[in-house]
């Protein structure tokens, strides 16, 4: 009998299952290979609440991100319950959000910009104008098959992801750039960006066609991964515009919480914010009225230019 195993035939009803619930190729992906992971962890062994603790101790031990150890857990989680095996589920890490991003994992302007010209310069026409294409809509690079040749003609592509529609506003420039590239390509319809065989581009694909530009660009590797370009985004629309709801409907957010992740101060401005802020609440009375005083003044200058 096969009892509480996870079996090949059990992942592939757990597959199946997935792609009835619309669930996204990407999320579909992760899911099956943190099964696998955690199948091939129990090495045969009938799953009991006790070893899928122990799963969630041992990616622990091994240093994994809190936040990919409670992706992994939502993998098996939802195999459970696909399964009936509700009591096995085990509890997620409570993680503190945070009120900034970690320098490491940022991605700045100057950054996309030499990561543009250094794809640019390699003769990289495609992912060049892939990553223009991120980083003015903020698609995920899921979505990326909805950017097609009708897109482009109408000005905006409409998106359907994870049982909910949307739509993106094309830039005219971008517009321009598209329909450009197709005509190159001798695309007349559908999607834009495929490989030589007329198929969609990969998440992975892409991902390792940005890697290969982190040496010429001079860009730190962990900073470069397709959803940064979305982030990217998320952090210059709202400075431009200060509208979380209206990004939260650009971005396919549900919750407004989500959107405030994509908003989080870089580290470097997180330490400049609290240092004003410790100096002003520990300055001397005189120096507090100085700062006030230039506070307003410089709030009647700003009052002024507007």
């Amino acid at each position: 009998m096969e009892g509480k195993r996870i079996t090949r035939k059990r992942l592939s009803d757990y597959a199946r299952y997935l792609h009835q619930a619309e669930r996204s190729p990407g999320t579909i992906e992760n899911y099956l290979r943190h099964a696998e992971a955690f199948a091939c962890w129990l090495d045969h062994r009938p799953v009991t609440k006790e070893l899928a603790s122990r799963w969630k101790e041992h990616l622990l031990k091994e240093g994994y991100a809190p936040v990919f150890i409670n992706a992994m857990l939502a993998a098996i989680n939802g195999l459970f319950s696909f399964l009936g095996w509700e009591g096995y589920k085990v509890k997620f890490l409570k993680i503190q959000r945070k009120t900034f991003r970690e320098p490491a994992r940022e991605l700045t302007r100057p950054e996309y910009n030499r990561l543009l010209k250094a794809a640019q310069s390699q003769g990289r026409e495609r992912l060049a104008l892939l990553m223009e294409a991120l980083c003015s809509t903020g698609i995920r690079v899921g979505e990326v098959k909805y950017l097609t040749v009708e897109a482009a003609r109408a000005g905006r592509a409409d998106i359907r992801m994870k049982g909910k529609f949307r739509t993106i506003l094309l830039s005219g420039r971008l517009c321009m750039k598209l329909l450009k590239y197709a005509k190159k390509q001798k695309t007349e319809s559908g999607e834009i960006f495929i490989t030589r065989n007329g198929k969609s581009l990969s998440r992975r694909q892409i991902w390792e066609e940005l890697k290969r530009l982190c040496a010429d660009a001079k860009v730190k590797s962990s900073k470069v991964f397709p959803h940064n370009f979305r982030h990217l985004f998320a952090a210059t629309y709202y400075r431009a515009y200060k509208d979380i709801v209206k990004l939260a409907d650009v971005l396919g957010h549900c919750s407004i919480e989500t959107t405030r992740i994509y908003l989080a101060a870089s580290g470097t401005e997180h330490v400049r914010q609290w240092n004003e802020a410790l100096a002003y609440l520990f300055a001397a009375p005189e120096e507090m009225t100085a700062q006030l005083a230039k506070e307003q003044l410089l709030k009647l200058l700003h009052e002024k230019k507007s």
